[in-house]
């Protein structure tokens, strides 16, 4: 009996694992360019906020400059990265939503992972652009690192500093956008209730901003 459940079963693990392995496609990164770019003062000078872009997807180069801009390691050796963070508790992620799915940014290893296929661009806003535009940063504040438990109440008082944290890496995409002749915006009206359980988050896992990012319209 046990041997004809098994081989019943059998061909839908098979199709499960092989499923599993067709949709988790991480994208592995090319290395950061470090070099070039323009001026600090040039690109502070033509930063501004942009709110009609393209349809035209970034290319892999440019994702893995934009995203080591706004939260790579910069200091490997100590894994210390290019924006700040309070006691260096680094509890912001950055996750990716794009057409292909939605990433979580793994700094250390200069890769997207990918949580899932679906494309939910459109949830991550409020504003018609932001189902079209290439690409939406949600920056997600782990209050795991800074001792929240699932279940624990998480006060305003409590995302004071991941808010300024959050704040300056979406300054440094707004730099690189600059430099690179992109377009952003960042966005704090993000339906929250519904885009968390899309993004698979825990409850002790915040919803703080997203910043729309891509090529803009002339």
């Amino acid at each position: 009996m046990k041997n004809v459940i098994f081989n019943k079963l059998l061909p839908l693990l098979l199709l499960s694992f092989a499923t599993a392995g067709i949709f988790a496609q991480d994208i592995t990164l090319p290395a950061p360019v470090k070099q070039g770019g323009k001026p600090l003062m040039q690109a502070l000078n033509e930063r501004q906020t942009t709110r009609s872009f393209t349809a035209d997807n970034l290319t892999l180069q440019q994702l893995s400059d934009l995203l080591w801009a706004a939260w790579g390691i910069n200091r490997p050796d100590e894994k210390k990265r290019t924006a700040p963070s309070a006691r260096n508790m680094q509890e912001i992620d950055v996750y990716v939503s794009m057409q292909s799915g939605l990433y979580v940014y793994d700094a250390e290893n200069n890769k997207l992972k990918q949580i899932h296929n679906r494309d939910i661009r459109s949830l991550t806003g409020t504003q018609d652009f932001v189902g079209k535009a290439p690409v939406n940063l949600i920056y997600v504040a782990d209050m795991g690192k800074l001792g929240k438990k699932e279940g624990d109440k998480i006060a305003d008082a409590d995302l004071w500093w991941s808010y300024a944290n959050c704040g300056f890496i979406a300054q440094n995409v707004y730099l690189y956008c600059a430099s690179a002749n992109l377009g952003c915006v960042i966005r704090g009206l993000v339906p929250k209730e519904k885009l968390a359980p899309e993004m698979g988050l825990r409850a002790n896992q915040v919803i703080l901003l997203s910043q729309t990012v891509g090529v803009p319209q002339k």
